[in-house]
């Protein structure tokens, strides 16, 4: 295959917009402003799930209290009714005696359902300071998250902004090319990642391995326009006046 020195010498321009894409690309998938999002995502998700744990912890309690404070006033209900009928002097010795007897266990029993309502009270209000903590860090949590996501569109946005450049780049050097040379470059850099390299002091620019002296003879007699490969990775090398040939 021949081309002009001057077609070939292009290919350089031409590798080196491709391996600013490949730079793009990689950016694109190792993208760091992305892993944080992703950090701080899974860390909004630990606190989200830490409030609602919350949240069914202060339902739990307040539940609990409604039953306990129902159980003060059948206590204190039932009290009442029977204080009444001591007061009203209609009962006969026995009933007086079971009377005081059941005042007497029902008031045990109220300071029993008083204490453990004074209990879960607190454990209610300390659960509700838990509950405002917990909100506090979502919040913050959210917000972080909105940032991160902000910066990682802006990165986004950026590197859209250089393919679309390396892309109208590409698209102009790429129709100087004949279809063939094109062709077995595209091939070349889909096999390998790089399709032409320059030949400088003897070394490939692709695999960066220096050609023996026999190789070296052999491409400083070819014509110019032939277009030579490495005969370690086969890149095209584009002999200029840095080859030193």
């Amino acid at each position: 295959m021949n081309a002009e020195p001057s077609i070939q010498s292009k290919l350089l321009d031409l590798a080196a917009v491709d391996a600013e894409l490949t730079r793009i690309e990689h950016r694109r998938k190792v993208l760091p402003e992305e892993q944080e999002v992703r950090t701080l995502e899974a860390e909004r998700t630990a606190r989200k799930d830490a409030a609602v744990k919350v949240e069914i912890l202060i339902d739990d309690l307040d539940r609990d209290i409604r039953k306990l404070e129902g159980e003060i006033d059948a206590v204190a209900k039932r009290e009442q009714r029977d204080k009444g009928l001591l007061t009203a002097g209609t009962v006969n010795a026995k009933q007086l005696s079971e009377l005081q007897h059941e005042l007497g266990s029902l008031e045990r029993r109220r300071k029993v359902l008083e204490d453990d309502l004074i209990e879960v009270m607190e454990r209610r209000e300390a659960a509700a300071a838990d509950h405002d903590h917990a909100g506090a860090n979502l919040d913050r949590a959210d917000q972080d998250l909105v940032d991160a996501e902000r910066r990682r569109d802006e990165a986004l946005a950026d590197l859209a902004v250089a393919q679309q450049r390396c892309d109208s780049d590409r698209a102009a050097l790429t129709a100087v090319f004949p279809a063939e040379l094109l062709a077995a470059y595209d091939k070349q850099r889909t096999g390998y990642g790089v399709g032409a390299a320059l030949l400088q002091a003897r070394r490939c620019g692709a695999c960066r391995i220096e050609l023996d002296r026999g190789e070296i003879a052999r491409i400083a007699k070819a014509d110019p326009n032939l277009v030579v490969r490495c005969p370690e990775c086969n890149a095209i090398l584009v002999r200029t006046k840095h080859s030193g040939l």
